[in-house]
């Protein structure tokens, strides 16, 4: 036998050339797919959040409560916010009457035709959030008014023309004008049948009110274990014609 049979065949120095370009595509290839996984440069084109996902401040939403718009109203004047009563030291700036009802019109121009409003008119109701308050409880207090005509009519319902006042008994613990600051007028106009309620409460903090002590740090507290509160509105002139009543505990 030859002894040549016993060695392995020696491929061509082009084999070897061939296999080597083969591995190095193979190579080659697999880096590209792995920087594809990676960078992933199709997303590049991503949908933008929206703007108030982004952290845009969003447009503050004013409370209304129950309103009966009539057809044809015309949109309604924009109310100041009305603060909370929290103690004696800033009642001067926080005993101010309720906010203007928000959806009475606000009268046009000098020559509008409608004519004041009169106690024939419009009703005005006296309204409470509870009728019984536990301990911690601040009454919440709201003026609600309805033009029982059939013909639309003004009325001053700014903060100076409001006034609500809290009794027990015969002895009348608080007064919305005791400590009011900065009184404004709003004229508006009512349409025929319409009812509106303030657009914000006045929260009564449960203490005595008088103009003497509007700066005092303690007041007397109301007394509670069930004692009877009584109160009542007036708007534009027109006083409620019933007393909202609750209780405090």
């Amino acid at each position: 036998m030859s002894s040549s049979s016993g060695r392995a065949r020696r491929h061509s120095p082009a084999v070897y050339r061939r296999r080597r370009l083969v591995l190095l595509l193979v190579l080659i290839a697999i880096v590209a797919v792995v920087w594809l996984l990676i960078a992933r440069p199709w997303s590049s084109g991503a949908a933008v959040e929206p703007a108030d996902a982004q952290g845009q401040d969003a447009q503050p939403v004013l409370p209304v409560v129950s309103t009966s718009p009539q057809p044809g109203d015309a949109s309604s004047g924009t109310p100041s916010s009305t603060p909370t009563a929290t103690d004696g030291a800033t009642d001067a700036a926080t005993d101010a009457a309720s906010t203007p009802p928000s959806d009475a019109t606000k009268t046009p121009s000098p020559g509008a035709s409608a004519a004041a409003c009169t106690p024939n008119d419009v009703t005005v109701q006296a309204v409470t959030d509870k009728t019984s308050y536990a301990s911690g409880q601040d009454p919440k207090l709201s003026i609600e008014l309805t033009n029982e005509s059939d013909q639309p009519c003004t009325l001053n319902v700014g903060t100076s023309a409001q006034v609500f006042t809290i009794t027990s008994g015969s002895d009348t613990w608080w007064r919305s004008t005791d400590c009011q600051s900065e009184p404004s007028d709003m004229l508006v106009v009512l349409n025929a049948g319409q009812k509106v309620s303030s657009s914000q409460p006045l929260v009564w903090d449960r203490t005595r009110s008088s103009v003497a002590t509007c700066q005092a740090k303690n007041r007397p507290q109301a007394a509670g274990g069930g004692a009877s509160y009584h109160l009542s509105v007036e708007i534009g002139g027109i006083d409620s014609i019933d007393d909202a009543i609750f209780q405090l505990y």
